[in-house]
């Protein structure tokens, strides 16, 4: 396993769990911890070990975006580094589950947005806060937050730059689903157990066909499904469990 100074990486029971690890910057990022979570979400991507990846922060704090004390000198570095972290989330072939356990701001918004599921805390909260700096969103802020919210929410959520608490992140789609802070460790983990316990290359072949469905036709994934259903029927593992599957059908229908 590699070693990170800013990140900790964690692999248990097929979960990954990377982990922020500046609390007392509230996670936020500069060049070397934007350089770890680059390197820690791609291991985590291809190891074999791993089955769902979860990315979460340490102390009370998500992340809070860009370290302002950095920024002067590192925002070209800064914004190409999520370029890479959001292209690596979403070409992972496992899901990656954000535990947002706090404040996640600017930069770290986006990267909850990124990730395929987010469950937060009820201290959690979300904001695109770039125009309290006299910029825009990065990180694929633009990208993700009109699919979630629609575009005039979004252009609502940039242009006030404010801070959205638990509840009303979780009523427009920024949060999948919102749990007390003590209880998001381990909601998190059962969560990520069910995926885990998921046949991978089924897992894998829905998360690319979700995202393909975002830029093209419905008939091209008609014929995607095609393609993967053949695919994945030929393979042992959707043998064996539509074989299991057929004897307790029947027992099902004959008791009824």
């Amino acid at each position: 396993m590699a070693a990170y100074e800013r990140v900790l990486v964690e692999i248990d029971g097929g979960i990954g769990t990377l982990t922020l690890n500046r609390p007392e910057k509230l996670n936020a990022f500069d060049r070397e911890l934007c350089r770890d979570l680059v390197e820690a979400l791609e291991l985590l991507a291809k190891s074999e070990a791993v089955r769902v990846v979860v990315i979460t922060g340490a102390g009370r704090a998500f992340s809070a975006g860009a370290d302002l004390n950095t920024l002067g000198t590192d925002l070209p570095a800064l914004v190409a580094a999520g370029k890479d972290v959001v292209l690596t989330i979403r070409a992972a072939p496992k899901p990656v589950l954000a535990a947002v356990n706090g404040p996640a701001a600017g930069g770290g918004a986006n990267l909850a947005l990124a990730c395929d599921y987010r469950i937060g805390s009820d201290q959690a909260s979300i904001g695109q806060v770039f125009h309290k700096l006299g910029l825009v969103p990065d990180w694929g802020g633009s990208f993700f937050l009109p699919r979630l919210v629609g575009p005039s929410k979004a252009l609502e959520l940039v242009w006030s730059a404010r801070m959205v608490p638990a509840t009303e992140a979780l009523a427009l789609g920024l949060l999948d689903r919102v749990v007390s802070d003590a209880e998001l460790p381990g909601e998190a983990r059962r969560l990520a157990q069910v995926w885990a316990a998921q046949p991978a290359a089924a897992v894998r072949r829905a998360k690319e066909a979700v995202y393909i469905s975002e830029v093209t036709s419905l008939a091209s994934m008609l014929d995607l499904e095609i393609a993967q259903q053949n695919e994945l029927f030929a393979t042992p593992e959707a043998r064996e469990r539509i074989g299991a599957a057929v004897p307790k059908r029947s027992a099902r229908w004959s008791a009824s």
